[in-house]
């Protein structure tokens, strides 16, 4: 594509970087079949082509508007277009530099800033978001129905592994999961501990800084980064650990950007890189490690364990057995979070371990399309984010599964909120079918 930014946006980093961008698209189309505002909207200024267009107006001059802005904030960011693109064009960062444009020319109504600030505050501060919570389902009795729903239901998290080990990693302590759904985290460390690794939360790590870099605060974002850094450092420095495991696809997709995000900082560029390096998705490094304990490599799909057997949770499995949670759920539909398939590229590896562990995992329909969840996208853009939930909860349960199973803390929530059947992060399952494996 031809480009003519103006002069003083081509010589800023971001300018610079849109360029590139821009000249890589050829604007053949083919994102549009697999957008999924385009195919509710059916209209181009909804879909990444179009955004592509009005993003490169904005950068080369023309004055944006609000209809601009909406059709930006419309975005998922769930870069399925990234996927479909022939030409490899990163549409994320565009994305992410023709938002923060658009957003210095044009100010947003006074409720919309209070509500994104409100969000940006409240949700990042993983104190303030569990207080909020507790409070929330302590009075679910006053909430309107379509919060209550999204304030779900507290889960046990189980018992935690205390065993020290001599193969260490970082868990993130990301702000959401830990008050939502502190068996996520507790789940992986069993997993961990069951196989010889060792989990560990680096006390002053917090938010990844997904929500600011995507709700207006993009300096924000970057302090979040540096603090996770700083907080991660002692352990990486000092070679204590062997990976950052992340639980969240939604925020290891953040953290994936470190190294982009920080090139240009002298302190952290180095350091960010290292991390970027280290950060590993809990689909990538617990199968890689069950394998190397010889668990889930022989298992004949849609077994249970052996009747009368029981195992204690959190132990390992005797190699090549099988396994079934311990409500006997075997039927699962996996939803793999956008941010996992199309951010990280990570596909099948999930799927191919809960076959292995005895699930039988149902077909799903357009899987490559995105909840609606997106982070804070269901709060901001509500009646979008709830048709691409109904759209996706259809096909995720047309097979009559007995549970669905994500990997992402707001797609389980959301998808959650509208359906009875239990909605649950995969590394759960696993845990569940370990638990219950049967030992000599």
């Amino acid at each position: 594509m031809e480009t003519r930014l103006t002069a003083a946006i081509r010589a800023t980093p971001a300018g610079a970087r849109a360029d590139e961008i821009l000249r890589a698209c050829v604007h053949c189309g083919f994102c549009l079949a697999t957008c999924p505002t385009y195919q509710l909207l059916g209209d181009e200024l909804d879909s990444p082509r179009g955004r592509i267009y009005q993003i490169k107006q904005v950068l080369e001059g023309v004055p944006p508007t609000r209809q601009t802005q909406l059709h930006l904030d419309r975005c998922l960011t769930c870069r399925s277009c990234e996927t479909t693109c022939p030409s490899g064009v990163e549409y994320g960062h565009l994305v992410d530099i023709g938002r923060a444009a658009v957003d210095e020319r044009v100010e947003r109504p006074w409720r919309e800033r209070a509500y994104r600030w409100l969000l940006r505050e409240g949700v990042s501060r993983s104190w303030l978001f569990g207080t909020a919570l507790k409070c929330a389902r302590a009075m679910r009795w006053a909430l309107p129905p379509s919060l209550r729903a999204k304030v779900g239901v507290a889960r046990a998290p189980g018992a935690v592994p205390t065993r020290v080990h001599t193969r260490k990693v970082l868990l993130l302590n990301n702000c959401v999961q830990p008050s939502m759904s502190p068996s996520i985290d507790a789940a992986t460390a069993r997993i961990l501990d069951a196989v010889g690794v060792q989990s560990i939360i680096a006390p002053r790590s917090g938010c990844c800084g997904a929500i600011r870099q995507h709700l207006d605060d993009q300096a924000g974002a970057r302090d979040n980064f540096r603090h996770n850094i700083d907080a991660w450092w002692p352990f990486i420095e000092s070679a204590q650990v062997e990976a950052i495991v992340i639980n969240a696809s939604g925020c290891g997709a953040m953290v994936a950007e470190y190294a982009h995000l920080l090139r240009d900082d002298p302190v952290y560029a180095n350091k960010a890189k290292r991390v970027v390096e280290l950060a590993r998705d809990v689909a990538e490094f617990v199968p890689q490690a069950l394998a190397a304990a010889g668990i889930g490599t022989s298992v004949t799909p849609g077994t249970s364990a052996t009747p009368g057997t029981s195992a204690t949770p959190g132990t390992s499995a005797a190699p090549g057995t099988s396994a079934a949670p311990s409500n006997k759920v075997l039927r699962v539909a996996f939803h793999p979070p956008c941010t996992l398939q199309h951010a990280l590229k990570i596909r099948g590896k999930v799927e191919a371990l809960l076959v292995a562990l005895g699930a039988e995992v149902v077909p799903v329909r357009d899987s490559h399309l995105c909840c609606g969840s997106a982070g804070t996208y269901s709060l901001l853009q509500s009646e979008l984010s709830h048709n691409l939930r109904a759209r996706k909860l259809e096909t995720l349960l047309e097979n009559r599964p007995q549970a669905v199973l994500s990997a992402n803390i707001g797609c389980i929530a959301h998808l959650q909120s509208a359906t009875d059947t239990p909605v649950r992060h995969w590394i759960e399952w696993v845990d569940e079918a370990l638990a219950l494996q049967s030992r000599p």
